[in-house]
């Protein structure tokens, strides 16, 4: 354990973003899952509405640096070509 007063603060805020952090990563995992599901199930409509929450959660991820941005563009570009793919089948 860390024995400066900045060191110990520094500790605290690490607890902290690391929470944040994995919390955010979470959330993204779970949209990502709500999009495939709903695929899946052949729900069009209830697919894109994922989508479109999964677009933005990816995005705001990928803005605080949480995720690579490729690695959000990516995820956001197989979804909304799988979503494509099954509103024109």
């Amino acid at each position: 354990m860390a024995n400066h007063k900045s060191a110990i603060k520094r500790h605290r805020q690490s607890l902290l973003a690391r929470a944040r952090n994995r919390a955010v990563k979470t959330r993204v995992r779970n949209v990502i899952k709500a999009v495939r599901a709903a695929l899946v199930g052949g729900d069009v409509a209830t697919a894109e509405a994922a989508l479109l929450t999964a677009t933005k959660v990816l995005d705001k991820a990928a803005t605080k640096k949480i995720i690579h941005w490729k690695a959000a563009a990516r995820n956001i570009s197989r979804l909304t070509t799988a979503v494509n793919k099954t509103k024109t089948a």
